[in-house]
């Protein structure tokens, strides 16, 4: 599994592409700020785009959802909390048509080439904030950052709610799991255990 790393926009919002190898079936997560970037990064690629999983609603994280799906015709997933937060045009979050045309909840399974994703739901960040486990890899978003955690002051944010996410789902994976926030620079579950000052 190969992971490419992008950061895009004001917020260097981190856009993840991940690759198997041996089909060259890719998704991508979080495609924030910057279509026309993001896309050309894609396109030196290339590899076939599955679909596009969203950590969460906010704008920063589907501002390129609208052009990778007109361009490449692709499911866009995310946890129906956030969803309906969009369609609402909640504070923050992206505009409709950014919005994910399929739902996944805690426990749910999805599959591109020979990689599985588990999907973990993690609110606190957003109602509905979700991290996703494809082997040793967590895609974090908002939820867990290298040495610290997500904002809560956001509409729908809850600070005890995310720190209970994290304490409840987080915390439980493998030390040597490796953690790709939604910003910043990557850790491990082991470090951020043993080191994180937010818990």
């Amino acid at each position: 599994m190969k992971i490419g790393i992008i950061p895009a926009g004001s917020y260097m919002t981190n856009c993840y592409i991940v690759i198997d190898e041996t089909t060259n079936e890719s998704i991508i997560i979080d495609p924030g700020d910057d279509a026309k970037m993001l896309l050309d990064e894609f396109d030196k690629i290339g590899s076939k785009l599955k679909f596009i999983i969203l950590t969460h609603g906010h704008a920063d994280h589907t501002a390129a959802v609208a052009e990778f799906r007109n361009k490449y015709a692709v499911d866009v997933y995310m946890s129906k909390k956030d969803s309906e937060l969009i369609d609402k045009e909640e504070y923050m979050f992206g505009a409709r048509d950014e919005n994910a045309n399929k739902f996944v909840k805690d426990g749910d399974i999805l599959k591109f080439g020979n990689k599985t994703i588990k999907c973990i739901e993690t609110p606190g960040h957003t109602p509905g904030g979700m991290c996703y486990l494809i082997e040793n890899s967590l895609f974090s978003g908002d939820t867990l950052f290298n040495s610290s955690v997500g904002r809560t002051d956001f509409p729908g944010g809850d600070y005890d709610t995310l720190i209970r996410s994290i304490k409840d789902k987080l915390m439980k994976l493998d030390d040597k799991v490796k953690v790709y926030p939604g910003h910043g620079q990557e850790t491990t579950i082991g470090f951020e255990r043993q080191s994180n000052p937010f818990l």
